[in-house]
């Protein structure tokens, strides 16, 4: 049974709502202020809201402003009841993230209509999401611990040999395993700073002021920091000569480790996919007021399925390419970039270049 919570604060049409409403066997919260139906929200989690605009103590726009700016809330389908139907108030309520806008006084088909379609489209949008859940869970179930093991693996088994035959062994057999000690130790630090990091992002995503503080960074200088993470990427995997940089510096609306970050991965892609001897090549540039990143390799395509479906712990043909990594370097992109409010687009042209290109916003002048 769907919960609704109707607030309104004519008693009138408040009690012919909620008669109307437990007739269809919902079941109904009520408020006669916006207050009141903000803490009933809280506390009831509805399945939907149906809010009147002009109210005492707290307005509909201030209920639905607040419900919004609350992670419990914020994705409750909420629908406005109101005698004002002004183009700019409809508007207003849309902007603050409304799901609909019913003129009162509406008739009973109308208003049960409204509601139903709703909850329907509520239902529709819970499943794909558990669709996700569910193939992301499979992919963490399938990947990470792989990816977990592998580099202690290689820890744990080159420190027993070397306890175990530390006083037959050379200089050089000794430098070889604590370099090999050292690539998984620095494989696993960096699966584990990924995944902090995603986990954050994913958590920054549902609080708006964390966004909007996020949003509110920026760098003033982009060239140099740029240079030096794809640098850092072509020394890990000694492909210095392949890589190829063209850089127009700019201010970038972006904190600096953010963006290097961003670059850190997309670059760190690119060498992994592509064969040593290939250029990789890193170009930025201003274009119709926007920053544009473009990394670009000669290795793998990706087809149009896989773009689609880039998420966090996924790796495509794993079984065919045994590729390392957790498949969160993309995911991680892709999540600062929404973040940032810029985009993110990847062509990928079979047997000849992927291009992964994303657009950020310029920054004033600091």
């Amino acid at each position: 049974m769907s919960k609704i919570l109707v607030i309104e604060d004519e008693f009138a049409i408040r009690d012919n709502i909620i008669e109307l409403l437990e007739i269809e066997d919902f079941e109904v919260f009520s408020a006669e202020n916006g207050r009141i139906g903000f803490q009933q929200a809280s506390e009831h989690l509805p399945d939907l809201i149906l809010c009147d605009v002009m109210m005492p103590d707290l307005d509909g726009y201030g209920v639905l402003s607040a419900l919004r700016s609350n992670p419990t809330t914020a994705t409750i389908p909420f629908i406005f009841l109101t005698a004002k139907a002004e183009h700019t108030d409809i508007r207003q309520g849309m902007g603050l993230g409304a799901d609909d806008y019913l003129t009162k006084p509406c008739t009973a088909e109308e208003l049960l209509e409204a509601v139903k379609t709703r909850l329907k489209k509520q239902e529709i949008f819970e499943k794909q999401s558990q669709l996700k859940l569910d193939e992301l869970r499979r992919s963490i179930t399938h990947s990470l611990p792989h990816e977990l093991r592998t580099p202690l693996n290689g820890i744990l088994g080159n420190t027993e040999l070397l306890l175990l035959e530390l006083e037959d062994l050379d200089v050089d057999e000794m430098r070889k395993m604590l370099e090999d000690i050292r690539t998984s130790s620095q494989r696993l630090n960096r699966l584990i700073i990924n995944f902090l990091l995603y986990a954050d992002l994913e958590l920054i995503s549902a609080n708006n002021q964390r966004i909007q503080a996020l949003q509110k960074s920026s760098v003033s200088s982009v060239d140099t920091l740029i240079s030096d993470a794809a640098k850092e990427q072509a020394r890990l995997f000694n492909r210095e000569t392949d890589l190829q940089l063209k850089l127009q510096d700019s201010p970038v609306k972006i904190a600096a480790t953010r963006l290097a970050k961003l670059v850190e991965e997309l670059v760190n892609n690119a060498f992994k996919f592509s064969e040593p001897g290939t250029p990789v090549s890193v170009k930025t540039e201003v274009k119709d007021n926007k920053f544009v990143l473009l990394v670009s390799d000669k290795g793998r395509e990706m087809t149009p399925e896989e773009i689609q479906k880039v998420g966090a712990y996924l790796q495509f043909e794993r079984k065919l390419y045994e590729q390392q990594g957790s498949g969160m370097g993309l995911s991680i992109v892709k999540r600062l970039v929404e973040l940032h409010d810029g985009k993110l687009i990847i062509e990928s042209i079979p047997n000849k270049e992927t291009t992964v290109r994303v657009e950020l916003a310029i920054a004033a002048n600091l």
